[in-house]
């Protein structure tokens, strides 16, 4: 038997899959499995399953738990009765607590005999065992009790890992995933420290130093503390250049992930290590050689907000549902699906592939073109090709090579994102299956037809999340002092990550303005998107995009209705105006908000005045129409408006009788 609880809770006879009966039967099992062989009471197995309130007759419930439980793990369970309690006896069996446990002291042990390579290879092979949250899908009560605990093994495994890899010199390999372990857990002050290193070992020393301040900060406004001295001795030492140098950087040990279909074999550890002999999982499947991949890039260092969106991702992808993020030019999905991929890097350890669908001048990246570049950081171009297939070169067409990156990626626990995505026809050749997950982002409706995919909607962010973005950009003290001016800006930006960057950005270039300045050039409907470009930053960028991804008549009637001033029309309103039924004005502004250029929602979901932006108010008072009957309801966001009047009007003359007739 092997039972499994850093992650989902599992139990596997040989090699299949024991079936678990929800969150109580795999509590009372990860709890008596925790108790190494010592009696749980109902009593305390009772509080675990309900609290300290349980329910009449909890205790004859519990009864029945273990036994369905002795059902499902038939014979040689080691689930007995003793007393007023049960023990479970492992026996042969093995839990991947205890494997863990056992190559950390073997890790330990390596380090403390600066046997640096030893250790960074068992403190991975401990990592990789994780395969989410542990205790992830048990009841409330025992994630509190026991979670805490097994994560900080985790995290001080993850210290010690980051030690090794820092004394073989692999500083710049570990600079994403460590920038991703800071932001989540900003204060442990190792892991600062660790990342602090890496960036100045990697040449960049200013980065170091900002990463020290910001703890610092952290520290002081939320405990009224100073960094330990250790911290500081290394901030000292990285600001006058006397940090020592590593020794060259050595191979990178990848860690490999154990698949459901995994074997178990009993392994010694290596002569020198301290401890017992530990029983090591070891996968069927090919083995992981060289470096696993890695393209993705980061995510944005003042990624703000979103975590019910990014919870949601990552929810998805650890119940293996492929996702697609989508919303509104300007709402962030690319920025959300990156902080995802780092969020989620030890769900995939053997590699996280990424690809831009769009090209630069914003045409469609060809599948061939990103399924070769998959296939060669998988290895296709070395020794691991399938047997027939000609190592000299990449299989031709888009059929061939995406039967071969599927045969690639099989059994292996890849991340594959897909930004920019055009339709589900691009999309459909480079989707792994088998343990790989796949994020994608784009606006195409079709993208909700791809196979148990999660479809996750973007909107504006909340005041609240647009406020601290404005701040990480322009300044916080800066924008703290003039608070309804900062609300204003951020209300102009429609509270779109890209607007409030760019006027973030305009406000940090200008230190000498006031905040109200810039909210009052934004006030002018003339000057507002103009306002909110500024280098490569350019809100009217995506919104040309996909304007002119529209079938013609879609784009015509968006432009007509900003043009006729209706920023909250109905159907009613769209058939007057475009000279259309009801029902094709009515598929028509659905198909404006499948393109996410038209907010849409039910009847009963009216959203309050101003939730969706600066002039809801405006909206409602302008538009003569009502709902149709059970219809749905539709509002331009602002910025959109501006931007399909912009275009609508500098149309030839054609297009003007129809926005004439409709006055």
């Amino acid at each position: 038997m092997e039972f499994r609880i850093l992650g989902p809770v599992a139990a596997e006879r040989d090699g299949h899959p024991v079936a678990l009966d929800g969150a109580k039967q795999r509590a009372t099992l990860a709890a008596l499995l925790l108790a190494h062989g010592q009696v749980v009471s109902d009593a305390r197995l009772t509080t675990l399953l309900w609290g300290w309130d349980p329910p009449a007759g909890g205790t004859g419930r519990l009864y029945t738990y273990v036994s369905r439980l002795r059902t499902r793990l038939g014979p040689g369970h080691g689930l007995t009765r003793h007393g007023t309690g049960y023990r479970m006896d492992l026996g042969a069996a093995v839990l991947d607590w205890d494997v863990f446990r056992g190559l950390v002291t073997a890790g330990r042990a390596d380090l403390r005999a600066a046997r640096h390579a030893d250790a960074e290879r068992r403190l991975a092979e401990a990592l990789a065992l994780w395969h989410g949250p542990a205790l992830d899908d048990v009841t409330e009560q025992l994630a509190a009790d026991a979670g805490p605990h097994l994560e900080e093994s985790r995290l001080a495994a993850l210290e010690l890992h980051t030690e090794a890899a820092l004394a073989l010199g692999r500083h710049t390999d570990l600079v994403p995933a460590l920038t991703g372990h800071v932001d989540r857990h900003p204060l442990r002050e190792r892991l600062r420290g660790q990342l602090m290193t890496a960036l100045y070992r990697s040449g960049r020393q200013a980065d170091a130093l900002a990463v020290y301040d910001d703890g610092r900060r952290l520290l002081a406004d939320d405990l009224g503390i100073d960094p330990t001295p250790e911290l500081r001795a290394l901030h000292r030492h990285i600001l006058t250049g006397t940090l020592p140098s590593p020794r060259p950087p050595a191979p990178l040990t990848p860690a490999c992930a154990t698949a459901p279909t995994s074997a178990t074999t009993a392994a010694a550890a290596e002569a020198g290590a301290e401890g017992p002999a530990v029983p090591v999982r070891v996968a069927r499947g090919a083995p992981c050689e060289g470096a696993a991949p890695a393209q993705v890039p980061p995510a944005p260092r003042d990624f703000t907000g979103r975590s019910a969106a990014v919870g949601e991702v990552l929810a998805a992808l650890r119940a293996r549902h492929d996702v697609v993020v989508t919303g509104a030019p300007g709402t962030g999905t690319s920025a959300l699906a990156l902080r995802v991929a780092e969020a989620c890097r030890e769900d995939f350890p053997e590699g996280r592939l990424y690809a831009d669908l769009r090209t630069p001048d914003g045409g469609r990246r060809g599948t061939e073109e990103v399924l070769g570049r998959f296939l060669r950081a998988l290895g296709a171009d070395e020794d691991r090709l399938p047997a027939g297939v000609d190592e000299d070169r990449l299989p031709a067409g888009v059929d061939e090579r995406a039967r071969l990156f599927r045969t690639l990626a099989a059994g292996r626990r890849v991340l594959v994102v897909l930004d920019h995505a055009a339709d589900d026809a691009q999309i459909r050749p480079l989707l792994p299956g088998g343990a790989a997950r796949t994020v994608v982002t784009g606006a195409h409706p079709a993208l909700a037809s791809l196979d148990a995919v999660r479809l996750v909607r973007l909107g504006p962010m909340t005041p609240a999340e647009a406020a601290t973005l404005l701040a990480s950009v322009a300044g916080a003290e800066r924008l703290a002092a003039e608070p309804q001016a900062a609300l204003r800006v951020a209300e102009l930006c429609d509270r779109l990550p890209l607007a409030l960057r760019v006027a973030g950005a305009r406000l940090a270039a200008r230190p000498h303005w006031p905040v109200a300045r810039l909210a009052d050039r934004l006030a002018s409907e003339e000057r507002r998107l103009e306002e909110l470009r500024m280098g490569r930053l350019d809100v009217s960028t995506g919104l040309h995009r996909a304007l002119h991804a529209l079938p013609p008549s879609a784009a015509t009637a968006l432009g007509a209705l900003a043009a006729a001033g209706l920023p909250r029309p109905t159907a009613l309103d769209a058939a007057a105006l475009l000279d259309r039924s009801p029902d094709d004005a009515e598929d028509l502004l659905d198909q404006l908000a499948d393109a996410r250029l038209l907010e849409a929602w039910r009847p009963a979901e009216e959203p309050r005045q101003g939730a969706f932006g600066a002039d809801d108010a405006q909206g409602a008072q302008v538009t003569p129409g009502a709902p149709r009957a059970g219809g749905s309801r539709y509002r331009l966001m602002p910025l959109v408006r501006l931007y399909a009047k912009q275009w609508y009007d500098s149309l030839p003359g054609a297009a003007a009788p129809l926005l004439d007739s409709a006055r």
